[in-house]
């Protein structure tokens, strides 16, 4: 077991189970939680929770780290350190991806609106349940790729749909944002490494050549729900000072059903509504 094995067990074990909801009901093994029980919180496999501990995962991504500390409910120094040894290290001139308490603070008090947290290349970091039950299930299989940036320009955003106006107004703000990026981390790898991914796009080398700088601040976007039909949302990006996060919370648009719809998908959550009865 190396260091970030030991680390997650010591921090599973502390973890009381019923502060989490997990009642003393039945008898335990473990002083703290059980494998299941985190992989549940951190919507991860427990196979790839077991493997995490026994030293058998190189570099778990960043955004499994940061489910992980949500789940284990480290401090922002405990966050901090699973990066690290999970290979992202804390470096000014690297993209943050650590998201701290007060964020997740917010994020629990906008429980009714769909919302999701992305790093500054938009690699998704953390997302609520209602963003989960209108987009789609970030966990499930499938959906590996979490960057919008990548899934815009080399796949499909899925439920997404968006005039030729739409798309490009999209398409030029995301990629005049990452050029901001570039500059202010123009010495982090993986950033590099994401734009010659990129660059494979004929569209995305267009827009790249332009040498565009801009921020990306808001979207207006329609969710094609296979159970509620059309959701119109607009989105509001709104960017954290010290960790450069982004916090993109969705409303229903004026003078649509998006808001109805929005109550329904927080009543059902993530079930499958066309297999229920009605």
């Amino acid at each position: 077991m190396n260091e970030l094995g030991a680390a997650l067990r010591a921090w599973r074990d502390r973890l009381d189970p019923a502060t989490v909801g997990h009642a003393h009901g039945s008898p335990r093994r473990v002083p703290g939680l059980r494998r299941t029980e985190l992989a549940t919180l951190a919507g991860i496999s427990v196979e790839y929770v077991v493997r995490l501990e026994q030293g058998r995962v190189a570099t778990p991504s960043a955004q499994v780290c940061s489910s992980l500390a949500r789940a284990l409910r480290l401090s922002d120094d405990e966050h901090a350190h699973l990066l690290r040894m999970a290979g992202h290290a804390a470096d000014p001139s690297r993209v943050p991806r650590m998201i701290p308490g007060s964020l997740y603070r917010i994020v629990d008090q906008l429980a009714g609106s769909p919302l999701a947290v992305y790093d500054a290349t938009w690699q998704l970091l953390h997302w609520n349940a209602l963003f989960a039950a209108t987009f789609g299930d970030p966990t499930a299989p499938g959906a590996e790729e979490r960057t919008i940036l990548v899934r815009q320009f080399l796949g499909e955003l899925p439920r997404i749909r968006q005039t030729a106006a739409e798309r490009a107004a999209f398409e030029e703000s995301l990629v005049a944002d990452l050029r901001a990026t570039t500059g202010r981390y123009p010495g982090d790898p993986e950033l590099a490494a994401l734009v010659a991914r990129l660059e494979a796009s004929p569209r995305f080398a267009e827009l790249w050549g332009r040498r565009a700088v801009g921020g990306h601040r808001s979207a207006h976007k329609r969710v094609q729900h296979p159970d509620v039909g059309d959701i119109a949302l607009a989105s509001d990006i709104l960017t954290t000072q010290d960790t450069d996060l982004r916090l993109v919370v969705y409303t229903p648009q004026p003078g649509t059903d998006a808001g109805s719809k929005l109550e329904l998908l927080a009543t059902v959550g993530l079930q499958d509504m066309s297999a229920s009865p009605g």
